[in-house]
């Protein structure tokens, strides 16, 4: 990429209509993130008759900035009322949340929305330098890869979700039973759908998450046996005090976190929100305290979150260098290209390469917005906390209900998310987790359609997943992962044992 390529790229970015877009992107995604229910995926969607009178440029810089913050500000209602914005916020919600109880709801807020800014930037750096390089290994990878980069993110979450593996193991295996209501992949026969139609096409996340989180912390609240914490006391507004102790304290949280995201985003179909649950497990493995996790500890919450924007950025290596989507949100701004004549591919770069690297650089405004517009989101939202139970829980109820509707603008939604918010008040209350069930209702079609056609493509021979050495590192990781806790129990036992004769 040369100097004149980047100066008139830089020029394209700099005009009024681009930066107002990007402004104005933000703004939008900042309220979208932050109302329970609504999703990044539903505000770019909703953006594109917008695009139809915008210039390229300032229409992808506006899906880029509406993006950035919609999945950014879904860590607010997280932190402060438990319900994450995102599948991928859900991954540390839980850590999230525990800060609050703690009195420590802006420091959450804070290094949720400073790490995903400079995860984002990491990611629109990467994608800038080497984004074509990534994009070449990541063409590499098969229906194998994918198989067993599905089953790192399901074992992850199976793992740190819940002091008792098997409890989590459970829970990941409801959700995987979820995940298969609907058309069979590969016959097209439904399956556990009872003649209803609205089933043909499966169950949808976004209810289920909604509920499990939304509506089961509101029966929670008014369950009989309920101890509600008081309002915890945050103190003066201080955004972002103490995030530099951060970075001396876990130097390498950071690294990983923006290292693994950005090589999970530029896998085409992956997205970020697989990365987030892997970058939050890793955590926990690496971690010299992992006892503290799940308890409001920001090593954690600093390694996802990081992650997460950093896996958004680069989802778009595929999406410019092969128009490949990385994820629906890139899908969605790939036909938007398509729409004002810019294909995207490798011709654009050679014949057009200032259009490509314009809309890069519009990466790096939208991340750099997020530290102010997250500074005021902070402050304003601090003020939730002492909102009455008795306010706040009808206003909660109603996004959620909304949100639901929305999905598939069907009542039916709204029904799935009353039915998961009774079912998860149940599993939470029996002390099974929440999160495995949304990852694997997130990730169940893309395990299953990755394991038959990987199967075909072998013929059948389970040896298959290990002939290429991408997916036989991958394979031997999960297989670890999912027989250590199993040596651990056989050793424990056998010290017992000795102990005991």
């Amino acid at each position: 990429m040369t100097p004149d390529t980047l100066l008139t790229a830089l020029g394209i970015v700099m005009q009024t209509d681009v930066l107002l877009a990007v402004l104005g992107g933000a703004v939008y995604g900042l309220f979208i993130g932050a109302v329970p229910g609504l999703t990044a995926t539903m505000a770019t969607a909703l953006l594109v008759p917008v695009t139809f009178y915008m210039a390229p440029v300032p229409a992808i810089a506006t899906i880029v900035a509406t993006t950035a913050m919609a999945i950014t500000a879904g860590d607010i209602p997280g932190a402060l009322l438990r319900i994450p914005g995102t599948p991928a916020s859900a991954a540390y919600v839980d850590e999230a949340y525990a800060m609050t109880l703690k009195g420590k709801a802006e420091p959450a807020m804070s290094i949720s929305i400073f790490f995903s800014a400079c995860g984002g930037l990491f990611g629109a750096l990467a994608l800038l330098v080497i984004g074509p390089a990534l994009a070449r290994i990541a063409l590499n990878f098969s229906s194998f890869e994918f198989f067993w980069l599905a089953m790192l993110g399901l074992m992850t979450s199976a793992l740190v979700s819940s002091r008792d593996p098997a409890h989590g193991f459970i829970s990941l295996l409801i959700g995987l039973l979820i995940a298969t209501v609907g058309l069979d992949v590969t016959s097209g026969q439904p399956r556990f759908t009872f003649g209803s139609v609205e089933l043909m096409g499966g169950v949808s996340f976004i209810p289920v998450m909604i509920g499990m989180f939304a509506f089961a912390e509101i029966l929670r609240g008014y369950s009989s046996n309920a101890t509600l914490p008081p309002p915890p006391d945050v103190g003066a507004a201080r955004p972002f005090k103490g995030i530099g102790g951060l970075f001396k304290r876990y130097p390498f949280s950071f690294l990983r976190g923006v290292t693994l995201g950005t090589s999970v985003g530029a896998l085409p179909g992956v997205g970020g929100d697989v990365g987030a649950w892997i970058a939050y497990g890793m955590s926990r493995r690496f971690s010299k305290t992992p006892e503290k996790y799940g308890t409001g500890h920001e090593e954690g919450l600093m390694e996802a979150t990081s992650c997460n924007n950093a896996g958004l950025s680069s989802a778009w290596i595929p999406a410019l260098v092969f128009g490949i989507p990385g994820d629906a949100v890139t899908a969605i701004a790939v036909g938007v290209l398509f729409m004002k004549g810019l294909n995207p591919g490798p011709r654009l770069f050679a014949e057009n390469p200032s259009m490509p690297t314009a809309i890069i650089m519009t990466f790096f405004l939208a991340n750099l917005l997020l530290f102010p517009l997250g500074y005021l989101a902070i402050r304003s939202a601090r003020h939730i906390l002492s909102v009455p139970r008795a306010v706040i829980v009808p206003i909660i109820l109603i996004f959620s209900i909304f949100g639901s509707f929305a999905i598939n603008n069907t009542m039916f939604g709204v029904g799935v998310m009353l039915a998961a918010g009774l079912a998860g008040y149940l599993l939470e209350e029996n002390g099974f987790p929440i999160a495995p069930i949304i990852l694997g209702l997130v990730l169940g079609p893309v395990l299953e359609r990755n394991f038959i056609m990987s199967m075909q493509i072998a013929d059948g021979n389970l040896l298959g997943f290990f002939e290429r050495p991408i997916a036989a590192v991958l394979g031997v990781v999960v297989c670890a992962l999912l027989l250590l806790p199993l040596l651990r129990g056989l050793l424990r036992r056998r010290s017992r044992t000795a102990n005991a004769s």
